[in-house]
C-alpha cells in the first residue's frame, strides 16, 4: 500500500478502527499504513487528543462507540492474589460473561495507574497471558504486592454478583 502522510493516514486509521469488530494491533496498523509502530502510537495519541474515543488494550486499538457501554453495568472490585493465580482470576471473570475492562493499582510515586484490558472471553485471556509471557512483563499488581482493582462490566447486575461470589470463594476478592 502507498505510504499515507499525516492527516490522511490518521483519517484512514480512524476509518479502519470504526469498521473493525475487534481490536487491531499497532503492528497491523503500521503494516497497513506502511509506517513504523511508533508512528501509529503517535497517530493514536493525536486522535485521542481530538477526543476520538480510541482505547488501547493488550489486544490492540479499538473505537469505543457510546452504545458499547450504554447497556452494560459496571463495578469496581478489589482483588489480591499471586501472579500464578492471575490467569485463573481472569478466566473466572470472563467465564461469567463479564468483561474485564481495566486494572488499577495505587503506585507510591505516580498515584493511580490504570491500564485498559478489555478481556471478554477465554481467547482474549489466553492472548493476554501469552503476551505477558513473551515480553517477560510483570503484572501491574506486582507493584502493590498483588493488590489491585478491576473495572468489570456486564449486561446484568446478576452477572457481576456471580463474579464477586466466585472470586470470593477462591479467596481473590478483598472486602472491607
Amino acid at each position: 500500500m502507498k505510504k499515507l502522510l499525516g492527516e490522511e493516514r490518521r483519517n484512514e486509521l480512524l476509518s479502519l478502527l470504526k469498521e473493525a469488530r475487534r481490536p487491531i494491533t499497532g503492528t497491523d496498523l503500521a503494516k497497513h499504513s506502511n509506517v513504523s509502530r511508533q508512528v501509529i502510537v503517535n497517530d493514536m495519541n493525536l486522535l485521542k487528543a481530538r477526543n476520538e474515543p480510541i482505547i488501547a488494550t493488550s489486544q490492540g486499538y479499538f473505537y469505543m462507540y457510546k452504545e458499547d457501554t450504554a447497556t452494560n453495568y459496571e463495578r469496581k472490585i478489589v482483588c489480591l492474589h499471586t501472579a500464578e493465580q492471575a490467569e485463573d482470576e481472569m478466566l473466572t471473570i470472563v467465564d461469567c460473561g463479564v468483561t474485564l475492562k481495566s486494572v488499577i493499582v495505587e503506585h507510591p510515586v505516580y498515584g493511580e495507574i490504570t491500564a485498559s484490558m478489555m478481556l471478554s472471553n477465554r481467547n482474549d485471556v489466553q492472548n493476554f497471558i501469552q503476551r505477558v509471557s513473551e515480553t517477560n512483563a510483570n503484572y501491574l499488581s506486582a507493584l502493590t504486592n498483588g493488590t489491585h482493582l478491576h473495572v468489570i462490566s456486564a449486561p446484568t447486575i446478576k452477572q457481576l454478583d456471580i463474579v464477586e461470589e466466585k472470586l470470593r470463594d477462591k479467596g481473590y476478592l478483598v472486602e472491607g
